[in-house]
């Protein structure tokens, strides 16, 4: 009986520890019947009050679980902020749901009335219900990865990235892409992907909207096109899926060595700038508040270190001081920008009063109790 108690509890816990999984029955009045919705909301949702970015997912007979499943994977490792992922079935409607006019390639009918489906009431409904930011990703494939385009169509677009896997294009759609994209006024993430064993003419198709697009040049629009070599149509989201969360959500990463090495190391100003730079465009974009990381601190001082430029520790310091006021991060920075530029018994100071704080980082009370006492044997104080 206690193995059973305990396996019950594990179990509980555990449950607590992964996505949840949501099905509803949403009833429309534009579309005159009932449309299952799959949700998967993040790991600890019931326990945390944050608003979370809301990722829509079409074709989500198929499509919802190799969404879902790579956004809580990044999610788990910080590499993407969590997100609330929304499937919408539509076995047996995509006909129907991506219905457009044969005249001007926009949507009629039922899919007029699935596009208002998606923008007047499940979104309202998701905003409703849940906890969401505003920042909204819309993903498609084949047919609805055309469709997902018609709402960059709108006056204010309704999701602000879109992850478009091997589209079917209507006749017109490249034509009202190219006249839509120099004229976005909010940020917009765009990805693009072909297979090269699609069928011939979707890869066509997909391969002259890249280029197409390419030359067209708005700092508002963040264009990603991939082509993979081998994969079927069928085959393409899984694929294709992991680098496109990689690519809209690339600034919420972690500093690279990449963005090190190519960036970071060749800024001809201060490297704190673009730190608080990257943070403060994560909120704006995603509208999460994120602390930064202390992996992002260190990268910063490695460079600040490798250029010999002593007096942006002196910035550095009072960041962190902000970010981890409880901890000697600040201190340790102040007082290598006062050692650095000629100030040393400030740097013995301010290395000695970081000793009452928190620990952090790899940097210890010990040592920064070492630092000030060859300072004050160096200068006899």
């Amino acid at each position: 009986m206690k193995h059973v108690f305990f396996l019950f509890v594990g179990l509980f816990l555990t449950s607590n520890l992964i996505a949840q999984t949501i099905y509803k029955e949403l009833n429309s009045e534009r579309l005159g019947e009932t449309r299952q919705i799959k949700i998967q909301l993040p790991r600890n949702y019931d326990t945390s009050s944050k608003k979370y970015p809301v990722i829509y997912v079409f074709d989500a007979d198929y499509l919802f679980e190799p969404v879902a499943g790579n956004v809580d994977y990044y999610a788990y490792w910080e590499d993407i902020p969590e997100a609330i992922v929304i499937g919408i079935n539509q076995y047996g409607l995509r006909e129907n749901d991506c219905y457009y006019s044969e005249q001007n390639s926009l949507p009629i009918e039922s899919g007029a009335a699935f596009f208002e489906f998606i923008s007047m009431e499940l979104v309202p409904f998701i905003d409703k219900t849940f906890r969401t930011e505003n920042f909204k990703v819309a993903v498609g494939h084949g047919k609805t990865a055309n469709f997902i385009n018609y709402y960059l169509l709108k006056g204010v677009p309704l999701f602000q990235s879109y992850i478009v896997l091997s589209p079917e294009l209507a006749p017109d759609m490249a034509n009202y892409l190219t006249e839509v994209f120099p004229k976005l006024e909010q940020k917009t993430f765009y990805y693009l992907a072909s297979a090269t064993n699609d069928a011939s003419n979707i890869h066509e198709q997909t391969e002259a909207l890249s280029k197409a697009l390419k030359p067209i040049e708005n700092n508002n629009v963040l264009k990603t096109f991939e082509r993979f070599d081998g994969p079927s149509h069928y085959t393409l989201p899984t694929h294709a899926i992991p680098k496109a969360l990689e690519s809209i959500f690339l600034v919420f990463q972690p500093i690279s060595k990449k963005e090190y090495k190519e960036t970071i190391l060749k800024l001809e100003g201060n490297p704190v700038d673009y730190l608080t730079e990257k943070y403060q465009m994560i909120d704006e974009l995603f509208g999460i508040k994120k602390p930064i990381l202390i992996n992002d601190f260190k990268a910063i001082e490695a460079a600040i270190k490798k250029k010999e430029n002593w007096e942006y520790f002196e910035d550095l310091g009072k960041l962190a001081r902000k970010e981890y006021p409880d901890t000697l991060l600040g201190n340790y920075y102040l007082g290598r920008f006062y050692e650095e530029t000629g100030e040393p018994k400030k740097a013995m100071k301010t290395y000695q009063s970081a000793y009452v704080l928190s620990e952090i980082a790899g940097i210890t009370k010990d040592h920064v109790l070492e630092l000030s006492e060859q300072i004050k044997a160096d200068f006899g104080y």
